[in-house]
């Protein structure tokens, strides 16, 4: 089965820039959907960003709150799924999570459709 193991959380300044991977390994040549997901203590998990792993002119999608500083890619040769973080904000401090989900990425797509999922990484936004 498909397996995924984060790294690279950690502490980030205010402003600053954090990147995310997460070694998607087991995936098979059908398409997945592959996302970041994230949660505070005594929050929900929220998805951060989604993308196809097999088509070029899949969908991306990212939520509101990471829109314009936040940027999800997926390097099919190197079975490695980022999330490049920049403008960090002191909410956006959480575990982060990588997920996949058989088929294709849609807006909707809920946390309840991925049925892999990662053990997690800190990344804490403090001065």
């Amino acid at each position: 089965e498909v397996q995924l193991v984060e790294s690279g959380g950690g502490l980030v300044q205010p402003g600053g820039s954090l990147r995310l991977s997460c070694t998607v390994s087991r995936i098979t040549e059908e398409n997945y959907c592959l996302g970041w997901f994230r949660q505070a203590p005594g929050k929900e998990r929220d998805r951060v960003a989604i993308t196809d792993s097999d088509d070029p002119d899949g969908h991306t999608a990212y939520a509101d709150f990471v829109e314009g500083r936040f940027t999800i890619s997926f390097d099919n040769e190197k079975n490695d799924l980022s999330l490049q973080m920049t403008y960090a904000e002191p909410n956006d401090t959480a575990m982060y999570y990588c997920a996949a989900g058989y088929g294709y990425c849609y807006d909707d797509r809920t946390l309840v459709d991925f049925g892999y999922w990662g053990q997690g990484t800190q990344v804490t936004v403090s001065s």
